[in-house]
């Protein structure tokens, strides 16, 4: 049985996002409504998302916007009070992703229970929040560590909102990270969130890493699900299930609905 069939439960399982409002410190935190209308919002995403029958879910700091490459202290008690608050609530596997820190997703899962984080792990980048060098080595060093080993590491190799310094092809970058960097799965992206990601690069991209899963990443909707899925072993979805389909907006239970009644006729369920 393979790590995805263990934690999901099904073949290419869809995860879908659960975006937090901007958390305190960040520049968009709404201090009238305060950690309470973070949770709620919050909750509300979540129930509309298992409603809509959603494999697993991943919560993150999608509204920490400018976003920085280490997380604040209170970006991880908040994201860490907020998923403690929910974890009766929470019916499906879920997963931690705080904007761009590994380490801080890491210590965060482990603290709540989560099954898997998603961070940019690898490579040296020219991007929005400055030169960005995250180092694998040194996280799963921290995994260990913490005694995290049980929290799987998704690997987003093509980071949003950043440029690679360097020339490499994306599956030549995919093959040397599954050799050296010990990803449990790898998410091909479009150059920013909701942009989809190009149908060759995800069967590129799988042919050069053979059996570690690789995930949609970005752009994953109603109308190209079926031309993506048959070259991917999972998606992360949440933009598109959003009411109207904007990122900041709650999520619309009756778009979860329908995106899984296509996914589950393409699993053969």
């Amino acid at each position: 049985m393979s790590w995805l069939q263990e934690v999901f439960g099904v073949s290419k399982p869809v995860i879908g996002m659960v975006h937090l409002p901007a958390l305190p410190g960040a520049p968009l935190y709404d201090a009238e409504k305060g950690m309470e209308g973070i949770l709620e919002w919050a909750r509300r995403d979540l129930r509309a998302l298992q409603a809509g029958g959603i494999d697993a879910v991943m919560f993150c700091n999608e509204s920490d916007r400018p976003y920085t490459l280490r997380a604040d202290p209170a970006t991880v008690a908040a994201m860490a009070a907020v998923v403690g608050r929910l974890r009766d609530e929470i019916q499906v596997p879920f997963g931690i992703d705080i904007l761009w820190d590994p380490f801080a997703a890491l210590a965060v899962a482990h603290a709540t229970g989560a099954r898997f984080v998603r961070e940019v792990f690898t490579g040296v980048y020219a991007s929005d929040m400055g030169f960005w060098s995250p180092s694998a080595g040194e996280v799963l060093r921290y995994r260990r560590a913490i005694g995290a080993e049980g929290v799987r590491l998704l690997f987003n190799i093509n980071a949003e909102f950043a440029a690679p310094m360097g020339s490499r092809p994306l599956a030549e970058v995919a093959r040397s990270v599954a050799f050296s960097s010990l990803p449990d799965a790898i998410c091909v992206s479009g150059p920013m969130t909701s942009v989809p990601v190009r149908a060759e690069d995800l069967r590129a991209v799988k042919e050069a890493v053979g059996s570690i899963p690789v995930f949609i990443n970005t752009g994953a909707r109603h109308d190209n699900i079926a031309d993506l899925l048959p070259y991917a072993d999972g998606v992360i979805v949440g933009s598109s299930l959003k009411v109207d389909g904007i990122t900041w907006n709650p999520v619309d239970p009756e778009r979860v609905r329908s995106f899984m009644e296509i996914v589950r006729q393409l699993r053969g369920e």
